[in-house]
Order: structure tokens, then sequence, then C-alpha cells
């Protein structure tokens, strides 16, 4: 790829999207720390936005408290006078406590304002999930119109759902939105499944504790997926063809001469030739082409399929304001549930750290490439979930390290020492700077590759 084949238009609107969603999620989590430092009487000596080691781009000092935006666009701090932070300030922890400074507070208060910035980007991810239920509602995939059925998984096919068939009812309720199975299952502690199957519709039981066992996979599995057919939607430029190519609008019917009908067909045909060359017999209009493609080593060929959401058709259930708190706090609570089930995955091996991990740049590449508000507000609010959760985290530097060392004070009476904590901070901050050196190297590896 070189830098004229770049579209920088589309890159220049995710950077906007993304530099503007990080301010407002970054802002409000300090303004978490901000607000109940100064009720408490807290000298706040900087307010930043981005961090500003060497020089700030902007900065401008309104009564005790310098306001700025920095240049390194990691993150942003407020400077609390009297607390171990990122600034290191050991000068001022030489000195004897003032009882303007953090460390001669309470340790309730001094809780407080530490999870401060959490509670608010929770806060704030709830709003935005109520908001976008309201203003957009639920876009969603309607049961009735997966002319083509399912396929099931092998824990679906172990109690009788078959390729093919239509999950339309649960307990004898019609099951009207693809995707709201397993939870419905699990809520409902499903007992009998109503499924079509060659144009007649069929119970199916459900052995007990069926549910339970779901439950623990819910997250990690599908019962059922749409079955659809392979067409294509986009070809990247990673894309390597030997003969001829694909484009847009094509019907792939056949893998080295081998046909099938559905996606999750040549999934599985296309197994095991990572590396290689392959053929694919594709429909074009009313002719069939011959395309020779390389198989990359994750078993890619540089094209994505069009969405089951475009092929069938979705439908849009709206919500009044009221309608939609529900709806905001359930969409915070999965989105939390998810991301702490993605983590969980890495650290059990199933999922590669390498394939997972990304720093500012994947973050950005999340955006759109054209300005779309409802996309806009969706990723923020997850990535403010998820700032919640990295920031609660017990370790030394993060928001959680300080509350857990806090706690401890509360619980057991006795402070940790200042020196202590400036060793803990240093350990912490070294932790997370290698991370983020990680997921940046990461990130680098993937464009250059």
């Amino acid at each position: 790829m070189t830098l004229l084949s770049v579209d920088w238009l589309s890159v220049g609107v995710k950077a906007g999207q993304f530099i503007l969603s990080f301010s407002i999620l970054v802002t409000l989590h300090e303004l978490g720390h901000f607000i109940p430092a100064k009720l408490f009487n807290c000298r706040v000596d900087k307010f930043y936005l981005f961090f500003d080691p060497w020089f700030s781009i902007w900065k401008k000092k309104k009564g005790e408290t310098e306001y700025g935006i920095g240049w390194v666009p990691f993150g942003g701090y407020v400077k609390i006078a009297g607390m171990i932070d990122e600034s290191m300030d050991k000068e001022q922890m030489n000195k004897p406590p003032e009882p303007h400074e953090f460390r001669s507070k309470p340790a309730w208060q001094r809780l407080i304002i530490m999870i401060g910035g959490v509670l608010v980007n929770v806060v704030l991810a709830i709003v935005i999930f109520i908001g976008i239920t309201w203003v957009w509602g639920e876009e969603y995939l309607p049961v009735k119109n997966l002319k083509n059925g399912i396929v099931a998984d092998s824990l679906a096919k172990s109690i009788g759902i078959k390729d093919g068939d239509n999950v339309v009812g649960i307990d004898g309720k019609p099951l009207e939105a693809f995707g709201t199975l397993e939870a419905e299952m699990v809520l409902n502690d499903a007992k009998v499944l109503q499924v079509t199957r060659n144009d007649s519709t069929i119970d199916i039981q459900v052995p007990a504790g069926f549910t339970k066992k779901l439950a623990k996979v819910a997250n990690e599995t599908s019962l059922v997926m749409p079955r659809y057919p392979a067409i294509v939607d986009s070809v990247s430029s990673t894309a390597v063809f030997t003969k001829d190519a694909l484009i847009k609008n094509d019907q792939l019917i056949a893998f080295n001469n081998k046909p099938f009908l559905f996606y999750h067909e040549f999934d599985q045909l296309k197994k095991g030739y990572e590396d290689s060359i392959v053929s694919l017999t594709v429909l074009r209009g009313t002719d069939t082409v011959d395309v020779r493609v390389k198989v990359n080593e994750k078993g890619k060929l540089g094209f994505f399929g069009r969405s089951p959401l475009v092929l069938f058709g979705t439908n849009t259930k709206t919500y009044g304001f009221f309608e939609s708190i529900p709806v905001g706090f359930t969409k915070t609570w999965e989105t939390l549930d998810r991301y702490v089930t993605g983590i969980k995955q890495i650290f059990t091996g199933k999922v590669a750290a390498s394939d997972s991990l990304g720093s500012v740049i994947s973050i950005g590449n999340t955006f759109p490439g054209t300005w779309d508000w409802e996309r806009f507000w969706t990723l923020t609010g997850i990535f403010s979930i998820i700032l919640a959760f990295m920031n609660i985290l017990p370790i030394p530097a993060l928001d959680g390290g300080h509350a857990l060392f806090t706690l401890y004070e509360m619980i057991t009476k006795r402070k940790p020492s200042d020196k202590f904590m400036e060793y803990a901070q240093m350990v912490g901050m070294v932790l997370l700077l290698s991370l983020m050196v990680y997921a940046l190297g990461l990130d680098f590896w993937r464009l250059f590759k």
C-alpha cells in the first residue's frame, strides 16, 4: 500500500470522530475526579486533556488551576496537590502535608475522588445508550426474514436443531428478533422450541439443565447463525489475485471445484488452505467466472461478504423516552459483559493477544469513513464503559489501584507510606507504558504488513 492509494478523506473523518469521542470521554472522566476534589477543598494544580511532557498545545491558568491540552493523545489527567500521580512530584511529597492536599483528607473523601472518573464513565455510557435507543430505536433482523433458515452449532444440534431449520418460538411465544434466542431461552428457562422445518412447524423439547449449560457459554457461542449465500460486498486492497479478480456482487458458488450454496460451507471448505492459491467459481450476472486468489496465513481471501442484515432486510423498533431507560441500562451491562468475556478469552488462550490488542490506531479505525452520528455515539458509549472497567482494575497508577490502597487503609486503619505509593505508582506506570508500546507496535506491524 502506498501513501497515494490511501483515502485521506476517510482517514480524516475517522480521525475527527476519534478525537471528538476521546476528548468527550477523557474530559468527563477527569471531571469525575476534579469536581469531588474541589468539593472537598483539595487544590487542583492542573486539568489536562491528553498528556503534556515538555510542552502543551494550549494552556491557560484560571485561579489555582492550569487548564490545557497536551500533545500525546493517550488520555488526560488532573494533578491534585498532595496526590502521587503521573507527575511523580516527589518534591511536594517530601514536604509536610497541608490542609488543601489530597493526602490530608479523610480516606472516604479520597476514595470518592479516586472512583469519581469511573462512575462518570459508567453514567455516561448509560445516558448514551438511553439516548441512542430513544433517537434511533433498535434495528433487528426479523426471524421470519431468514428465507434460508439457520446454521446450527454443535450445542443446538445436540437437542435436535438442524441446518436449514428456523427457530420461530419459545414455549409457544413467537420469537421476533434474530439474535435474541439465547437470552430468551436463559431468561425464561425454555422448555420447548417451535421450529419450522420443510414447510411445517415442529416442537423440540429442551432437556432439563440445558439452559444452565447455555448460560455459561452464551457470550462465547451462538446456538444458531443465519444461513446466507457468499456474496461479495467489497474487496480489500490486500487481496492477492493471480487470475481475474473478485468484484462487488459476485456470488461464490464453488471452491476448488467443490460446489456450495452458503457462506458457512465456504468457510469450512477453505480450512487447511492457508498460504495457498485456490480457485473460486463465481456467478457474475448470468456468467460463471474462474478466479484464482491467495488464502493468507489467517485463512482470509481479502473480501468482505454481504451481511445478512442487508440480504434479508431489517426492522426498527422504536421506543419512547421512558421505555428507553431500561434498554439503555441493559445495553450498558451487555457491552461490559462482552468486553469482560473478551478479556477472559485472551487470558485463557482462546484468542491471541496479538490479534485483539490495539492502540489508538486500532481504536480510531473502528470509526466509519463517513460521519455517522449513530455509529459515533454507539462507539463512544462502548469506549466509555471499557474506560470505566480498565480504570477500576486494581493496578497501581490506575484509579482502581489507588482505590484498593485506600480501601486497605479504611479496613486496617493503616495508611501505606508515601514511599510505598511512589514505588507502586512507578511499577504501575511501567506496566501501562509497556502495554501501550506493545499495542502501538502491533498496530504499526499490521499497517506495514
